[in-house]
């Protein structure tokens, strides 16, 4: 029953980004705007981590499986992505190095600035 009332928040909090999507006039996706919430949420603790972490780790370790219809998506519309894969590798790799680079620099930060808290 924990884990319902767990999942049951994060979905409330979802909600609530598909909310802000009909309401807000910026293009941003809803799970974007619902990711901002639980962000929000958590660090004003008016969500306590506890409430929803054991749901939140699970989810964690099962989202590889989530990217197996994306990639069956992509194999089932190879005719179309054969023609422009090679263009399309190149930004997948940039974009991973970007995004790496960018975290571990964040990451960095955040360290530095924890430590100058102690």
């Amino acid at each position: 029953m924990k884990y319902l009332k767990q999942f049951g928040v994060i979905l409330f909090v979802s909600f609530l980004g598909e909310a802000c999507r009909l309401v807000l006039p910026f293009s941003a996706p809803a799970s974007i705007y619902g990711l901002i919430l639980m962000l929000a949420a958590l660090v004003t603790g008016v969500i306590p981590y506890e409430t929803v972490k054991e749901t939140g780790d699970f989810l964690v370790e099962i989202m590889p499986v989530m990217f197996i219809p994306a990639a069956v998506g992509i194999l089932d519309s190879w005719a179309d992505v054969e023609k422009i894969w090679l263009p399309v590798l190149a930004v997948i790799f940039l974009t991973t190095v970007l995004v790496m680079a960018v975290s571990g620099k964040i990451t960095q930060f955040v360290i530095k600035r924890g430590r100058g808290h102690e």
